[in-house]
């Protein structure tokens, strides 16, 4: 009897463990967990077993939704080569020159171009938002915006050369004139005419402004994107197990480059005043609107977990705004030039995404993005030389991309 007893605590007991197990999906013959798509939505799993303590709703549902995703992009660093100064000085009156006014004294040897940028394009971090309401068909309607943080590339010259290699000079002997930095700014006024005594022993008139025997530059390009969509992703085809969507709306691009040259110039003593600096500045700006489309197609490859792929094109109106300007170190002078103009530029972009639903109305999704953008403007002399009549020169790029990856979050209400 007393096994019998026995027996019978030990059936009790496993039936009451063994009960919450048939409130449990059941997997039979490969099938995955989801919804049952009575609402003509997409069936997306669900983990019944664990109990969500945040204000979710089902991602199968009408309701709100938003994410949040980082990413990490690099784009194509747009900037031409260009000589903008050398180490040594102009001789003007060639007073240090064997009489040969305008020649350069010293090694004459590039100082500064963008082109000694360093390493190649570098990832910008940044944020990438949704807002969104799910209708009963599936049918999303969306607003999304994207910001990367700017890329910065610097360069600099100062009086103390590369490796310490000071040239020699015609007879032999040491001469400090790479210990100067100089461009050929021309065409500017009296009032970037530069401090007195710059040079020992060479008349003021041959080492005449700011640019001629400067102490110091520095040049600094610096990348910024953001892109803002609004739109709609409409179911088009669903299975157990996979569905294709459209997507329609309108897309706004924005690059915005801007580069910055600054020089200073001091006298023997090393007396720096503000207005013995000047600022150079060269903004180019590419706004983009128009109508974007696309497509996507998700499948399940497990419980809770999906693979994506969605393509999308843009036929944008580039509105491009060109901005030049020379400044005095203390903001009193400066000479300006500025172009508008308008452009036609295609956009198409890919991106490919591995989806976890954790939980009810939960959603993540890590991924690699790449988005590209036809016939834009760069610049390719960002410096025009001529202080008078400033003309940079900007020119059609064929190809820019940005690409990078990407890792978010969502939530349906």
């Amino acid at each position: 009897m007393c096994y019998r007893y026995i027996g019978g605590a030990l059936l009790a007991a496993a039936s009451v463990l063994a009960g919450p197990a048939v409130a449990r999906a059941q997997i039979g013959n490969g099938s995955v967990p989801s919804t049952d798509g009575s609402d003509g939505g997409f069936q997306t799993p669900r983990n019944p077993a664990v109990v969500p303590h945040i204000p979710t709703g089902q991602a199968g549902d009408a309701g709100f939704y938003s994410s949040f995703e980082y990413v990490m992009l690099a784009q194509t660093r747009a900037i031409g080569n260009q000589t903008i100064a050398r180490y040594g000085f102009y001789d003007l009156t060639g007073q240090s020159n064997g009489g040969k006014p305008g020649q350069i004294v010293g090694s004459g040897r590039e100082a500064i171009n963008p082109s000694m940028f360093r390493n190649g394009p570098t990832f910008q971090p940044g944020f990438n938002i949704e807002i969104g309401y799910r209708l009963e068909d599936g049918t999303r309607i969306f607003a999304n915006y994207l910001q990367l943080y700017d890329a910065h590339y610097t360069v600099g010259a100062s009086s103390v050369p590369p490796h310490y290699a000071v040239p020699l000079g015609q007879n032999g002997q040491i001469t400090l004139a790479d210990s100067f930095v100089s461009s050929p700014v021309y065409s500017f006024n009296s009032f970037f005419s530069g401090p007195a005594g710059k040079v020992s022993g060479v008349n003021d008139n041959s080492v005449y402004g700011i640019w001629n025997a400067a102490t110091q530059m520095d040049i600094k390009f610096t990348q910024r994107y953001q892109q803002a969509q609004v739109g709609a992703r409409v179911p088009m085809l669903m299975t157990d197990y996979s569905r294709v969507y459209g997507i329609a709306g309108g897309q706004f691009s924005w690059f915005f480059e801007r580069f910055f040259w600054r020089t200073v110039s001091t006298d023997q003593t090393g007396n720096l005043l503000p207005q013995n600096a000047a600022n150079y500045t060269n903004t180019l700006s590419q706004r983009m609107y128009g109508p974007m489309l696309g497509c996507g197609h998700e499948i399940f490859v497990a419980n809770q977990f999906s693979l994506s792929c969605e393509l999308t094109g843009a036929l944008l109106l580039n509105v491009e705004k060109e901005r030049a300007k020379y400044k005095l170190g203390d903001d009193t002078v400066q000479s300006k030039w500025g172009n508008q103009d308008f452009q036609i530029t295609p956009n198409a972009n890919i991106a490919v995404n591995a989806w976890w639903y954790p939980i009810e109305g939960v959603q993540m999704r890590v991924g690699y993005q790449a988005m590209t953008f036809y016939n834009t403007q760069y610049m390719i002399n960002p410096v025009g030389f001529n202080f008078g009549n400033i003309a940079p020169q900007y020119e059609f790029k064929a190809f820019r991309l940005l690409h990078g990856f990407n890792l978010g979050i969502g939530f349906f209400f």
